[in-house]
């Protein structure tokens, strides 16, 4: 690797969490350093409306930043174009204002309320309410980044697809068989989606899914020479299979 490069994964609307990842990162890399986020930047925390805000001020103000797409950050302009509350693929029966999948904290954060309303009042105030910037962000998202035999992807891959062929269903939202397969990808494969105790590294990939959106620490990570670390308030702390 010719310079070391940052990951976030799911920060699920927590704000401040991902304020100190950022204060962690610019301590150990400077404000010059590439950091890839992982996706899932909405639902679930109290800020959604702020993460956003922030990463957008933070492109615009020159930082490395590559941001991809989490299938949480594919249900926002889903509901705002299509009117489409149910888009989960793995529970099809929730609205994606159930405090499980967290739509209702992301309203709650442009002010928008979802307690007991029909869907079509809430699409005509949430339409209202969020910023074009923000739905256009969204809706821009990259699904996968590739450098220095890293690929980050807010899910994962299928086992032996190329690339190109890889759907943006698989990236956003695969678990299986993804997380089981034991055999070296081409890359190691940087994700989050499947949220563990803490960040964990298989050997094939790296799962960065601490749990933040259930309120354990967001740890960002960065990646040089072919080795991993997670960053603490006392600096670099080996990952390793």
């Amino acid at each position: 690797m010719t310079r070391p490069i940052y990951a976030l994964p799911d920060i699920h609307g927590q704000r401040a969490m991902l304020e100190h990842a950022l204060s962690l990162i610019d301590a150990n890399g400077g404000g010059d350093a590439r950091v890839v986020f992982l996706g899932d930047l909405v639902d679930r925390g109290p800020d959604s409306r702020g993460v956003i805000q922030t990463l957008i001020d933070g492109i615009a103000s020159g930082r490395d930043w590559i941001v991809l797409k989490g299938n949480h950050d594919d249900y926002v302009p889903r509901f705002l174009d299509q009117g489409d509350a149910h888009a989960s693929v793995n529970h099809p029966e929730l609205s994606w204002f159930s405090p499980r999948l967290g739509g209702q904290a992301t309203m709650a954060s442009y002010g928008v309320d979802t307690d007991g309303r029909d869907v079509a009042d809430i699409l005509r105030d949430a339409r209202a309410a969020i910023p074009q910037a923000h739905r256009d962000f969204l809706a821009g998202l990259k699904l996968w980044h590739q450098e220095d035999g890293l690929l980050f992807v807010h899910a994962g891959i299928r086992p032996s697809v190329s690339l190109t062929d890889q759907t943006a269903k698989d990236m956003m939202w695969i678990r299986e068989p993804f997380l089981s397969h034991p055999d070296p990808f081409p890359w190691l494969v940087v994700h989050g989606h499947t949220a563990i105790e803490a960040p964990r590294h298989c050997g094939n990939r790296v799962n960065l899914d601490g749990g933040a959106g259930w309120g354990r620490p967001l740890r960002p990570a960065v990646f040089e020479g072919g080795k991993c670390w997670l960053l603490s308030d006392e600096g670099r702390v080996v990952l390793a299979p």
